[in-house]
């Protein structure tokens, strides 16, 4: 599988661009700021259906216009897809020329794993990242997933409204909790399987994978948290029902499940350097993508911003020569210095093309 062109207009800093790719490594090299991550975002859009960066499809617009367009075609099991995607006041994702009912129904077609300096977010914010880290990979090989947890978490929103109208009523309707606890359990338990699966699956090849891009240096560590963890959610929910009321919302469930990251068995987020967490969030997003190739059947398009910040010479050259090996398909790649990425690509037999970005043009200056 693999994107064969993109055409954007009015996407962010781009008036309209088109680019032929190739089918295995391309690189787009600039200055900061000349728009080499808003190629990566578009791909995102058109994968997944949104921007990596935020939720908020109008930002994406180009200044002093009112719609976006990303449009390219994806070659998949001898196949080529027409993908299509805008936004003016609403967005339309379509599939050679047949607009999808639901957004939804487009995700995990086209399964794609981007690594970007944003991602330090995952080891330094709340739990509520780690969280989406996993919903992200889950969704895109499992629809029924998505659809569990959007159940789950209105379940959650009405159960919490029903423990603030007891409180302030001084009287419980059980009849009308269990409606909602009945729908926490059915999804919790599904969403709990699929979660420790998850987990329990990529930590060996998260393990490996962080061994050799830091050559051994340290040992790390993934678990998976969660309430559920500890036996039957139903008798947990009734457990914590006076809890519940006394704060108004539910404390326990699958919406409070959380990731431990450990390096040499402390905190990650305590003692880790910049570089050594960005080899962690490395290791764990590649996890990711051997993941979904293994349940999805296909090498996911992974999308490689700044690969090079915080990165050592040594460990650039291990993920570099990691990437181009056969398990993985397309790759797209930005950086700020061509003859960086330029002589490094060069050391390995393989088919690459890179790009120059400037005045939000994009010009090919290189085929191997």
């Amino acid at each position: 599988m693999y994107l064969k062109n993109l055409i954007l207009n009015n996407f962010k800093n781009y008036e309209l661009v088109e680019i032929e790719f190739s089918s295995k490594i391309n690189c787009f090299v600039g200055a900061n700021g000349v728009g080499k991550t808003n190629i990566l975002d578009a791909i995102h859009y058109l994968s997944l259906t949104k921007s990596f960066f935020n939720s908020i499809d109008s930002v994406s617009i180009r200044n002093c216009e009112d719609y976006f367009t990303i449009k390219g075609d994806i070659k998949k099991n001898g196949d080529e897809d027409q993908i299509y995607c805008a936004f003016q006041k609403q967005k339309i994702m379509k599939r050679n020329g047949k607009e999808y009912k639901k957004l939804s129904d487009h995700i995990g077609r086209y399964p794609v794993v981007m690594i970007s300096p944003a991602d330090s977010s995952i080891i330094t914010e709340g739990s509520e990242e780690r969280r989406k880290f996993m919903n992200k990979i889950i969704s895109q090989y499992n629809t029924l997933y998505l659809s569990s947890v959007l159940q789950y978490n209105k379940a959650v929103l009405h159960r919490n409204k029903l423990l603030k109208d007891f409180k302030s009523s001084n009287k419980i309707d059980n009849d009308m909790l269990a409606v909602w606890d009945s729908q926490l359990i059915k999804n919790g338990y599904y969403i709990h399987d699929a979660r420790k699966k998850l987990v329990n699956e990529l930590k060996p090849v998260f393990q490996e994978y962080y061994s050799l891009i830091s050559s051994s240096k340290e040992t790390v560590k993934l678990e998976y948290i969660s309430h559920l963890n500890e036996g039957d959610f139903e008798k947990i929910l009734v457990d914590s029902l006076k809890k519940d009321l006394y704060l108004e919302y539910t404390t326990v469930g699958v919406h409070k499940d959380n990731l431990s990251f450990e390096m040499n068995e402390f905190p990650i987020k305590a003692i880790g350097s910049q570089g050594q967490q960005k080899s962690f969030i490395t290791a764990l997003k590649l996890a990711k993508f051997d993941y979904i190739k293994r349940m999805s059947g296909y090498a996911p398009m992974l999308l490689l911003d700044d690969i090079f910040d915080k990165f050592d010479a040594e460990r650039v050259e291990q993920i570099i020569q990691l990437v181009s090996g056969s398990m993985f398909g397309q790759i797209f790649i930005t950086d700020t210095h061509y003859n960086r990425v330029h002589n490094i690509l060069a050391l390995h037999n393989i088919e690459y093309k890179l790009f120059n970005i400037s005045n939000n043009i994009i010009e090919e200056i290189y085929t191997h």
